[in-house]
């Protein structure tokens, strides 16, 4: 485990990690033979990959420290194309800094630790998969901000093998689904087409995105729904998850079975009972789960249909147990589920999700990384 801690205090970057030689390809003069990746390589392939998101996040800190992924790490480098894959990247989240400031948002330090999980080499190919954790410190602009927000991310990295017997990064991508990590600029996803037309459902308005809106309070106790328990369920298993439920992470997305299951912590009631209507139902079984329990879509057209939610007409009126989603390429199908489970004095809510898995990132940093995609947001 390897952790970078970025503060704005004098731009610092204070680094713990196994510091160990590397030896890139395991046998002095194996040029003809298969490279192996040993201990040190692994280690090597870590830090770079530590130094690469740490570049990214010391961006929206406004630091001014010297990138730490242009320098060799233990024999491994960037090849020219990622560098300037990255220089892309890294100028992107600059235009997301400068947007989160014109929202009264920043943050005033980060740390980030990545873990390798497995390395495998095919040729003079070796691809990595870690996990990044990442926590940004929220400055207090406002000064009713939550202490912090943090995600865990999953990547995947391709090195490959050069003939003096180094390796350079050759390609990275992230490959988990949802709303972008704040310290990642992606381009829209593209939508599955949807397997089938609704019938008589009722479609959730757009949302604007302005702040300081009409506020729209709401009794978070004593009522039909408990919404402190569901955000306090949310906020409990947004990383670690609930073992009681099936994970749909590599089946299109877990934002929605894991929205649902808060939902139901807070006194939602499933419904089985099947009608002649599409999305009627909203259940979780050992033998099977409704479409509207674990769909983006479905959960939208069910619960306007059902009169479970009320559209918001800003984004910037939830308020704990609201749910925001996106449409991230406004296409019309939407693509990620979140709660709100946090919301400040001064009227800004703060979401909790699956993929990535993410506590308290809030919205005005979701606008920022898509502003121009399309937002419903809902009252439950």
């Amino acid at each position: 485990m390897r952790s970078r801690t970025l503060s704005l205090a004098g731009s610092t970057l204070a680094a713990a990690v196994v510091a160990s030689a590397l030896l890139p390809v395991a046998t002095a003069g194996a040029a003809a033979s298969t490279p192996k990746v040993t201990k040190a390589t692994k280690d090597a392939f870590g830090r770079v990959a530590d130094n690469v998101l740490t570049d990214r996040t010391a961006v929206l800190l406004g630091s001014k420290a010297a990138r730490k992924s242009l320098k060799p790490t233990g024999g491994v480098t960037l090849s020219a194309g990622q560098k300037k894959a990255e220089d892309g990247k890294l100028s992107a989240l600059k235009g997301t800094k400068s947007r989160l400031a014109s929202l009264g948002e920043a943050y005033t330090s980060a740390d980030t630790k990545v873990t390798v999980d497995g390395a495998k080499v095919k040729g003079k190919k070796a691809t990595v998969e870690v996990t990044e954790t990442t926590t940004l410190k929220y400055k207090k602009i406002r000064g009713d901000e939550p202490a912090s927000t943090g995600f865990d991310a999953h990547h995947v990295l391709t090195f490959t093998a050069q003939a003096n017997g180094t390796w350079q990064l050759t390609a990275m991508r992230s490959t988990d689904g949802g709303a972008p990590r704040i310290n990642e600029p992606v381009a829209a996803p593209a939508d599955a087409k949807l397997s089938r037309t609704p019938m008589a459902v009722i479609q959730a308005p757009k949302a604007a995105t302005t702040p300081n809106p009409v506020a729209k309070p709401k009794t978070l106790t004593g009522g039909a729904y408990d919404y402190k328990a569901m955000a306090t369920y949310t906020e409990k298993y947004w990383k670690n998850y609930n073992p009681a439920y099936r994970k749909y992470n590599a089946a299109g997305g877990d934002c929605t079975n894991y929205l649902s299951q808060g939902l139901l912590a807070g006194g939602w009631k499933q419904i089985s009972t099947v009608t002649p209507e599409e999305y009627d139902t909203w259940y979780y079984a050992s033998n099977g789960t409704a479409d509207a329990w674990i769909g983006v879509n479905e959960w939208s057209w069910f619960t306007q249909t059902a009169k479970r939610t009320t559209a918001l007409a800003n984004v910037y009126q939830m308020d704990v147990g609201d749910v925001l989603q996106v449409d991230f390429n406004k296409d019309g199908s939407k693509d990620h589920s979140m709660m709100t489970t946090y919301r400040s004095s001064s009227g800004v809510p703060y979401l909790t999700y699956h993929d990535a898995d993410t506590y308290r990132r809030s919205v005005a940093s979701i606008i920022a990384s898509y502003p121009t995609a399309n937002y419903y947001a809902y009252r439950t």
